[in-house]
């Protein structure tokens, strides 16, 4: 279940689904329907398949069966069920929209379209929700799939609800579009079905409804989505051409910079993550007698494996610094900037070839679990004299299919990896701990078909809830026995209540752990951010500058980039005054945020927090 929190831009480039947010109405009428109260208890359906699953994809006598048994499925779900939770809604309403446009039903994908877009919670949500989709089903009732006419009716339609839009509040989102529309090709949009799915179906002749829908987001990737790219691309190019306008910077105001004459005491701050490049951060890192880092590690497999950074195979070393430049590559669409390393990338992915899919996603994610903790680390550490910086390592896989596969044996190791960490910690006088991972039961439970493991759904069902709830105890009790350190988590990037789909860390309650969500330069909510009772605060997580190991310094996003932010403010306030408690620290974190107009947000305020620990 070691999951990373990967950057949401990465996330959303390789589903290809991106503009298909969608949400069910807030409220449902009372009923005896049983009421799913965690995602982990939704029904399981198997889908028989045999043979190439491309052929599902691409064929639309092939294809129809099986749609035709998900879709019933997914609306017995809805119809039979009490689900309270939004985020489940909206993902099962989303794909039967997609469903709906790729049979021709697209005055059906249109009314469930405007239906969940006005019930939308999310600012920017509110008003672009499924924008895509919708263009295209509208289109397409008018033209021919792939007319000429269609595909200016579809920039037409972007175009013209874009117009009168507030820019700073979408144009996050529509950087995004257009930087999945740069990347899409058929080896992206056909990959995950040939590499993810088609191994599970030619080892137990069936597919879940796990990842059955991924055989529908590639149809709709192939024959809807990638036809349009150079209509999309023109369209979000022209409008984002209309709008340079920058979004205002809250955050400068409220940053607070301490100087060596502010630090009470030297504040001892732990990231525990993916390693970082200690050299970067010079005589602020724990160190022991002989002037090495202080680190604890433990490689993918939870066995000891001391080393500050996780090593990189041997075949992929002479391609570090590529893997930097494409890191930048990202950054650099996400922000609309047309630079020589996101050309690199928008030519390198969108042309791929499909015998290079796996080597590529393989080597985007190696590259951001080696960078990972090293961003992490600059972030927590800025501005802090008083900082010293103390190195938990966790290793995470970066391959396709899982390695290592959920086992009884393998979870035990993890959850003694989770002790002997926070023993670490202890022995060592660690005040904060940043964690920008985690991981849910429905993740073990993907893992374990993909493994092949278990008979059946419900067999594995009842062995991830069995593994995921050795893992939540050995968690949670790990970091009750420190109730001394502050643990500050990332709330992920799922779009999604944490608490709902039982992520840990940032599910977890207790009262030395404090859950961040992210928003960006302007306080906007992101559109990746999670959300749930757990989630307290804010802070910004959108394009955030920071190191890679080297020094190369590049922004990037995600709940990852914004929980840091919240342990740097807890070290500041630690070092002006020692004698806060992790309990004192949220308090005075969480007072001192500023609440959004709607109320899902609070904003860290980072220079108020410090003036109130000087003053207690």
């Amino acid at each position: 279940m070691r999951t990373l929190r990967i950057a949401p831009l990465t996330l959303a480039l390789l589903a290809l689904t991106a503009g298909l947010t969608l949400s069910a109405p807030a409220t449902w009428a009372q009923s005896a329907k049983p009421r799913i109260e965690k995602a982990a208890d939704l029904p399981r359906f198997s889908y028989p398949v045999k043979g190439p699953l491309e052929t599902l994809v691409r064929q639309t006598e092939a294809y129809a069966p099986f749609a035709a048994a998900l879709r019933r499925d997914i609306e017995s779900v809805l119809a039979g069920y009490e689900i309270p939770d939004v985020g489940t809604r909206r993902d099962l309403l989303s794909t039967l929209a997609i469903m709906d446009f790729l049979d021709g039903r697209y005055d059906s994908a249109l009314q469930r379209a405007e239906l969940v877009r006005s019930l939308q919670d999310k600012p920017a949500d509110k008003l672009i929700s499924a924008q895509r989709l919708r263009a295209m089903a509208s289109a397409a009732k008018q033209h021919a799939l792939g007319s000429p006419a269609y595909r200016e009716a579809v920039a037409r339609f972007i175009s013209s609800e874009l117009a009168p839009l507030p820019y700073p509040v979408i144009a996050n989102d529509i950087k995004g579009a257009k930087a999945s529309a740069e990347l899409i090709g058929e080896a992206l949009a056909l990959g995950r079905v040939r590499e993810v799915v088609q191994p599970i179906a030619d080892s137990s002749g069936a597919v879940s409804s796990e990842f059955a829908p991924m055989i529908v987001f590639a149809r709709f990737a192939l024959i809807g989505t990638l036809p349009l790219k150079q209509t999309l691309i023109d369209t979000y190019t022209a409008y984002l051409a209309q709008h340079q306008v920058a979004k205002t910077d809250i955050w400068a105001a409220r940053d607070v910079a301490l100087q060596p004459a502010d630090v009470k005491a030297p504040v001892v701050l732990a990231v525990w993550d993916s390693g970082v490049d200690t050299a970067l951060f010079g005589n602020q890192v724990v160190k022991d007698a002989q002037g090495q880092p202080q680190v604890i590690g433990y490689d993918k497999y939870a066995r000891p494996a001391n080393t500050t950074l996780a090593p990189i195979p041997a075949e992929l070393r002479g391609k570090l610094p590529q893997m930097v430049a494409r890191s930048k590559g990202f950054s650099d669409l996400q922000a609309n900037i047309d630079s020589k390393e996101a050309t690199e990338v928008k030519t390198w992915l969108s042309t791929l070839a499909p015998a290079d899919y796996k080597a590529a996603i393989e080597e985007i994610n190696l590259a951001g679990n080696y960078e990972h903790g090293t961003h992490v680390a600059g972030i927590a550490m800025a501005g802090n004299p008083g900082a010293r910086l103390l190195v938990a390592r966790i290793e995470f896989g970066h391959t396709l299919q899982p390695d290592p596969c959920p086992t009884r044996e393998q979870t035990e190791r993890e959850a003694a990896s989770m002790h002997g960490t926070v023993a670490f910690l202890k022995q060592h006088g660690a005040r904060v701990v940043n964690m920008s991972w985690g991981g849910n039961v429905k993740s073990i439970e993907s893992d374990l078909e993909q493994c092949g493991l278990g008979k059946t759904p419900e067999d594995r069902k009842a062995m991830a809830r069995e593994y995921f709830d050795l893992l939540k105890r050995a968690e949670t009790e790990a970091m009750a026995s420190a109730p001394g350190i502050l643990f500050i988590a990332a709330g992920g990037n799922d779009n999604s209540d944490a608490s709902f789909n039982e992520f840990i860390p940032s599910g977890i309650v207790l009262p030395n752990l404090l859950t961040v969500g992210a928003v960006d330069l302007a306080g906007d909510e992101a559109s990746f951010t999670s959300y749930g009772p757990t989630v307290k605060v804010h802070a910004n997580g959108y394009l955030v500058e920071s190191y890679l190991p080297g020094g190369a310094r590049v922004a990037l996003s995600g709940t990852s980039m914004a929980a840091p932010q919240v342990a740097n403010l807890a070290a500041k306030m630690l070092a002006v005054n020692p004698k806060l408690t992790p309990r004192e620290l949220i308090d005075i974190i969480v007072a001192t945020a500023e609440p959004s107009a709607d109320g899902r947000r609070r904003l860290v305020h980072p220079k108020n927090a410090v003036a109130q620990a000087r003053a207690r």
